[in-house]
């Protein structure tokens, strides 16, 4: 198999659109934060977090039972996506319901579960 057959042949990059590329794209400390965002999204447990909450506000003790987690392990992991600016909670009562923190995590999640499925729930490819 020829390893080149998905690069350039040589050095001989087009200035132009390497101009243009770099005029717009975002500062070196933007894509540290973006990449830091992916960090955690990269764990499962946060994301079926930010998925239960893209249907409805819940409570520590709803996601919990979703879960199937301790209280403080649940109540962790919704620390770091507040400090991320990704969930927010209002208290009603004795209660924190939480929920997304704006339509940008929602269209974050819709938009990798549209990439990986057109149903919107990406099934479990484990079980066959």
């Amino acid at each position: 198999m020829n390893d080149q057959a998905d690069s350039c042949c040589g050095h001989n990059p087009n200035l132009d659109a390497v101009k243009i590329a770099k005029t717009k794209m975002c500062s070196k400390q933007t894509m540290e934060d973006i990449a830091e965002t992916f960090k955690i999204l990269g764990e499962p447990v946060r994301i079926t977090i930010l998925h239960a909450l893209s249907i409805r506000e819940l409570c520590v003790c709803d996601l919990a039972e979703i879960l199937e987690m301790s209280h403080s392990a649940v109540s962790h992991q919704l620390r770091i996506l507040r400090a991320a600016r990704m969930v927010r909670f209002e208290k009603q009562g004795r209660k924190a319901l939480y929920r997304l923190d704006d339509s940008h995590v929602e269209t974050i999640m819709q938009t990798a579960l549209a990439h990986l499925t057109n149903e919107g729930c990406v099934p479990d490819r484990r079980e066959k």
